[in-house]
């Protein structure tokens, strides 16, 4: 099973199953000399983590990480980083009903097509489960962003029909935290608050999006023609479970006004070339221009439902699925943290290949 690897330079490959002794990640490529915070990588991960709210999934994992190499006196040595995270609360027994069955919209029938047997433990390797060692290896990589004075805030921007309200530029971290579905504008978190407990009531689920913001990011990062930065971002996002969309800037809407309109002016800011408009997103040509980096990623809903659905077993016997489990009703609130953790790895990839760049 190939394909379990991201990243060129600062090269991240995760391993692990749902319901496995645990998952984790290695990191190669780091630079040495990185001061890294493991009670911050904690951080993420307790974002991430299930059983955080009301509106998540009931299972209970501490995600304690657990750093194996590559990490000395709190100090990165240059060699690979190896992180680990314990499956606490396995429970591979809640999946016997589905052993010979194919959910909905799941990865079941692809996977037992492709390689001819499948871990049906909560999806094995298809699981979100998955995701908390992305999170991990994205925490450092966020930390060695910081160190250039990089920073990513991701927030809710989306559930359902339900929309923030308010401009991106008015948040911070905390603004985002202090809201149960991570959307700063307390109005619209409200609103999509009492649709997740609706729908979650009825045993079906929502999806929704992610707004992302990278700011103070340099000039230059990403190459021109299939490594362009926006291409890379959007392959990282769609590599997150569940994701269905991926626009950068004014993304889909910005297709439908005139080049008058759309246009980003160059102007001179202090010194600086700017644009008095960001519709291109921070990035022009594949490569970033100094602004702010604005992408939006969209998520299906959830497919395990809270209720009965049709489908077949690998014999083309019609069955039904029972509707049980440990699931979220929308998993777009929790999945904040990945997104950070994946803009965070294909911008520092970015920043090391660019170092090349030019003498």
């Amino acid at each position: 099973m190939p394909g379990n690897s991201f990243g060129q330079i600062f090269k991240v490959s995760t391993f692990g199953e749902s319901h496995g002794s645990g998952i984790g990640a290695v990191i190669d490529g780091c630079p040495a000399g990185l001061e890294v915070s493991i009670e911050k990588i904690q951080e993420d991960l307790d974002r991430r983590k299930p059983g955080q709210s009301k509106l998540s999934s009931p299972r209970k994992e501490s995600d304690q990480v657990q750093v194996l190499s590559g990490i000395f006196e709190g100090v990165s040595t240059g060699a690979p980083i190896a992180l680990f995270i314990p499956n606490a609360d396995q429970r591979p027994k809640d999946y016997s009903h589905i052993k010979d069955s194919f959910r909905p919209s799941h990865a079941d029938f692809t996977y037992e097509a492709k390689y001819g047997l499948r871990d049906y433990r909560g999806g094995g390797r298809s699981s979100a489960r998955e995701t908390a060692a992305r999170v991990a290896a994205g925490s450092i990589a966020k930390q060695l962003l910081e160190s250039f004075n990089i920073s990513i805030l991701g927030f809710v921007s989306r559930v359902g029909g339900e929309e923030i309200q308010v401009s991106d530029n008015q948040f911070s971290r905390s603004d985002v935290e202090a809201s149960i579905v991570r959307c700063p504008d307390p109005a619209s978190s409200q609103r999509m608050e009492n649709l997740i407990e609706e729908v979650k009531k009825k045993g079906d689920s929502l999806g929704g999006a992610i707004r992302c913001i990278v700011n103070n990011p340099p000039v230059g990062l990403g190459e021109p023609v299939f490594d362009k930065l926006h291409a890379d971002l959007g392959k990282a996002m769609m590599s997150i479970n569940a994701v269905k969309g991926f626009e950068i800037g004014s993304g889909i809407e910005g297709t439908k006004r005139m080049g008058s309109e759309e246009n980003d002016i160059f102007e001179d800011s202090g010194g600086e070339v700017k644009t008095r408009t960001n519709n291109s997103g921070g990035i022009q040509g594949g490569i970033s221009n100094g602004m702010p980096i604005v992408f939006t990623t969209h998520f299906k809903p959830v497919a395990t439902l809270m209720r009965d659905q049709e489908s077949v077993d690998k014999d083309g016997n019609e069955v039904v699925i029972e509707g049980k489990g440990r699931h979220d009703p929308c998993v777009v609130p929790r999945a904040v943290p990945i997104v950070e953790a994946m803009a965070a790895l294909t911008l520092v990839d970015h920043l090391l290949r660019n170092r090349s760049a030019k003498i």
